[in-house]
């Protein structure tokens, strides 16, 4: 099968196009097609070995030290259920999924193996692959965060990074819970978080948030530039803190200046589960949650692609586009 391949820490053109093994799967496995997958802010940091402080060994237990620990990257896909292993019960062959690969990657190849336990649920019915794919990493990762603080009718939340692939489905997910959104993010981004739902938008070129004076119940950083130290100020007493981006600092810190001060720090990681994807499935096919994508590029321009997330403007998802449909 092809597969956008790199057997070195570096650039956009360590990435390479390749044949390699078809996988095949275990008894409780399912073998998907892939028809697409997207170019996270994830796959960069991993191909270009850019670790937030402190976690650069515990990374390298994940990604490698010296060279790539998975060679294919892609954290999530969308595809054809190709066939299963003789425990499957839960798919058939040519169901249409989506599923979140995490750390364990994969997901830019022509075939990829899921067990059925893991985060792999039914594709929105109304939605095509593409559409699909683009609310998987940033739409479980903005739910599983917003889960960890109170979000109701009137709550004020900050999203900061607020066009990415996360902030993008935090503020839709935050507006239909009722809560008032600020997005953090250029201003040329403002009529796309605006249709999402924010109330207001906040330029960060031209003005800090955190130097405002406003307050905020909840801020969900996902630029990872909003410590708590930076924005303690611009938390209600009781507010929270949403680190969806942070350090080693920001994560030991989290437990003890919540205690400190009372206002509560989150900056644990998510846990994919086929749950909380069929829920976000569910999400996006009611249309609570809209699919975000700057732009689509095809398996062959894989290093195109991860050139365009490098540049840092990428709104919303950027697509790779493993079959052409």
């Amino acid at each position: 099968m092809k597969a956008a391949v790199y057997r070195r820490f570096g650039g956009p053109e360590v990435v390479q196009i390749e044949q390699i093994a078809k996988p095949k799967p275990r008894a409780n496995e399912v073998l998907i097609r892939v028809h697409a997958s997207t170019v996270s802010a994830a796959d960069h940091r991993t191909r270009a070995r850019d670790i937030p402080a402190g976690l650069s060994v515990l990374a390298g237990l994940s990604i490698g030290i010296f060279r790539p620990r998975h060679r294919v990257l892609g954290m999530d896909v969308a595809g054809t259920v190709e066939s299963v292993g003789s425990s499957v019960t839960a798919f058939a062959a040519g169901d249409e999924v989506i599923a979140m690969l995490g750390a364990e990657f994969g997901g830019h190849a022509e075939y990829v193996c899921v067990a059925q336990d893991a985060a792999i649920a039914v594709k929105p019915k109304n939605l095509n692959f593409e559409q699909s794919v683009a609310t998987v990493f940033g739409g479980i990762t903005a739910h599983e965060f917003l889960k960890r603080a109170i979000v109701v009718p009137g709550t004020r939340v900050l999203v900061n990074g607020a066009a990415g692939a996360v902030g993008s489905a935090a503020v839709q997910l935050a507006t239909r819970l009722g809560g008032r959104v600020t997005a953090v993010t250029s201003e040329t981004n403002r009529e796309l978080v605006t249709a999402l739902g924010a109330i207001e938008v906040i330029d960060y070129l031209s003005t800090d948030f955190a130097a405002t004076g406003a307050t905020y119940d909840v801020i969900v950083d996902c630029v990872g530039n909003a410590g708590f130290d930076r924005v303690e100020a611009s938390l209600t007493p009781s507010g929270s803190l949403l680190l969806v981006a942070a350090d080693l600092g920001g994560i030991v810190r989290a437990g003890r200046q919540t205690r400190a001060s009372g206002k509560h720090v989150n900056a644990a990681g998510v846990k994919h589960t086929g749950p909380a994807l069929t829920a976000l499935a569910r999400l996006a096919e009611s249309g609570a949650l809209r699919p975000v994508i700057d732009r689509t590029f095809a398996l062959a321009e894989a290093a195109k692609a991860h050139r365009y997330v490098d540049s840092g403007r990428k709104r919303g998802s950027v697509i790779l586009q493993i079959v052409t449909e």
